[in-house]
């Protein structure tokens, strides 16, 4: 499997997941997903908040170098945050931010090619400390956020009674014949 097609499988992995969480999490009343539960970023809502919020932090550094500023543009459009918290968003604005999120990491690792995953991206951290790394290894790093704190998600949604189910990226991974 190319790179490029083992990026586009993490993102489908991502939006499928993603779904899951969201549609499980939506079976909570509103106060429940805002309960402090001893999560990194206390509540089910922030840790699903949080997520969404890096995507973005991510996606426009990807979005700041010229070769993506085209595909990514609607997403550099979108404000710049100071934290990994990002101003609350209601639980509908960010199901409808989750669900465009999706649809733009779709579209953009689409159209991502082997030599692009060589380009050097040139960022800064929240915290203003400047980096310089290969856009593969960023995205392997984008894509292993989304998982960790999709992990943490679910175990809180399980401390609840509710079990997302399969959660294993081998779901969508095509079966081969013997």
């Amino acid at each position: 499997m190319s790179r490029t097609a083992h990026f586009r499988l993490l993102a489908q992995y991502n939006d499928w997941m993603n779904h899951k969480l969201y549609e499980a999490a939506a079976t909570l009343p509103e106060e429940e997903r805002h309960a402090e539960r001893g999560a990194f970023f206390g509540s089910l809502h922030m840790t699903l908040q949080h997520i969404a919020v890096a995507d973005v932090i991510w996606l426009r550094r990807f979005g700041a170098h010229p070769h993506f500023a085209s595909i990514l543009a609607e997403v550099m459009a979108l404000p710049q945050t100071v934290d990994g918290r990002g101003e609350p968003m209601s639980w509908e604005a960010l199901r409808v931010r989750r669900a465009w999120l999706d649809r733009q990491i779709m579209h953009w690792t689409c159209a991502l090619t082997e030599a692009d995953l060589d380009l050097v991206i040139h960022y800064k951290s929240l915290a203003g400390v400047p980096g310089s790394r290969c856009l593969g290894g960023l995205v392997t790093h984008f894509f292993n956020h989304q998982t960790h704190h999709r992990g943490q998600a679910t175990t809180l949604l399980f401390q609840q009674g509710i079990d997302v189910g399969v959660t294993d990226l081998v779901a969508l991974i095509p079966e081969h014949g013997t």
